[in-house]
């Protein structure tokens, strides 16, 4: 059986520029990087204080109080991506949905233990030890959409949704399903602020990726969600079409807990099993999204990846962690809706803070300033801890026929 050509036909994003893909899309293309000082919860002593947050205001308005900040996030993510796409209830019903995350509602979790620290007699709320999973908040947006198609949320720290996407490709590609949500969401949390901390990952300034001075990462939050269909799906309703999700490769290093291979043999695997299956040569991808965490260690092997995959400084690379931080589960699907934004507007997002490039990372990382550029298949790459590995290879929709 040959595979069924998969397209995205809505996406909903909430990230630290606020609610829309409009927003999200304003902030990259200007190069904004909005990293600050934390205020979600206390950050004294710390090495590094800063994080791309969402606005407190904005979260005010998400759904209710009951609800986790994931959970809030998401449904505002989803209900975009589905509007967007215009599709009916009665093909959603049978849709897949696979939303990755790493926290869950563990910032929940986290705000009544410190307050039954201080205050032992302080009641818990079912709610919050309900949401606490990466899993709810699949299931609660399943619920709220009133899916009854497979459903799934895997977790593969910084790399989840980037597989969230490719699985639910996959699904309608083998023809399981017409149609699926792909996505994830993740917030900031303090045992994901003091673990990086104390790995001394994190950057006390704005994180620089791929610069000769990089010294960590930033951490954000934020979600995104993805509407994808088979083309012939689409193509009978008339819907949208911003994408062909032309190729997904995943693979696993099974070399360290959090340090990649200095080959970085792995990635390497993972974007040329994207590249194979989408039946393209390394010559047909223009520009990477790449990985880009601002650590030594990362930077420089993905720069290795991209070099044995696509030879030194034949693709243009940057790193939008740069600008909204690193939203760890999150991160891959914020990164394929910006990847498929650039090939739409024609202009690449481009990498902050990037004085003094690194010598040793031999590709144009686009500093400061988005660049335009006509290009017609693009690469978006996410690395997890543990060397989880996924590459998606996106491209202009028309190529999908």
């Amino acid at each position: 059986m040959n595979p069924r050509h998969v397209v995205v036909t809505g996406m909903g994003v909430v990230s630290p520029y606020g609610q829309g893909c409009w927003r999200y899309w304003q902030g990259l293309a200007a190069g904004q990087c909005i990293l600050a000082p934390l205020q979600l919860f206390p950050t004294e002593g710390f090495r590094a204080r800063i994080a791309g947050e969402m606005s407190p205001a904005l979260v005010r308005t998400l759904g209710t109080a009951q609800q986790s900040r994931a959970t809030r996030l998401l449904y505002a993510a989803a209900q975009e991506a589905v509007a967007s796409s215009g599709i009916g209830t009665a093909a959603l019903a049978t849709a897949a949905v696979s939303i990755g995350g790493a926290g869950g509602g563990m910032f929940e979790a986290e705000t009544w233990y410190w307050a039954h620290d201080a205050a032992p007699e302080t009641a818990h709320r079912q709610a919050t030890l309900r949401s606490m999973l990466p899993t709810n908040q699949t299931d609660a947006l399943a619920f709220h959409l009133g899916i009854t198609g497979p459903r799934e949320s895997p977790v593969l720290a910084c790399s989840s949704s980037a597989a969230s996407i490719a699985t639910i490709a996959d699904l309608i590609a083998l023809g399981v399903v017409d149609v699926g949500l792909a996505g994830g969401v993740d917030t900031l949390t303090r045992l994901c602020f003091m673990g990086f901390n104390a790995l001394k990952l994190l950057d006390p300034q704005p994180c620089r990726p791929f610069a000769r001075d990089r010294r960590g990462m930033s951490l954000g939050e934020g979600a995104a969600v993805l509407v994808l269909e088979s083309w012939e799906h689409a193509h009978e309703r008339g819907a949208p079409l911003h994408a062909w999700v032309a190729g997904c490769g995943l693979s696993s290093d099974a070399f360290h807990h959090t340090a990649p291979p200095a080959n970085a043999e792995g990635a390497v695997r993972a974007m040329r099993e994207a590249l194979a299956r989408a039946d393209l040569a390394p010559e047909a991808v223009t520009y990477v999204n790449a990985h880009g965490t601002g650590t030594v260690q990362n930077d420089r092997a993905e720069a290795v990846a991209l070099t044995e995959v696509f030879g030194a400084g034949k693709v243009l690379v940057s790193s939008t962690k740069s600008l909204i931080g690193h939203a760890m589960g999150a991160a891959g699907a914020l990164e394929a809706v910006a990847t498929i934004l650039a090939l739409e507007a024609g202009l690449l997002p481009p990498t902050a803070n990037l004085w003094e490039p690194d010598p040793a990372i031999p590709f144009d990382c686009i500093p400061h300033h988005a660049r335009p550029a006509a290009l017609e298949c693009a690469m978006s790459n996410s690395f997890g801890f543990g060397g989880q590995n996924v590459s998606l290879v996106l491209a202009r929709p028309g190529l999908a026929r």
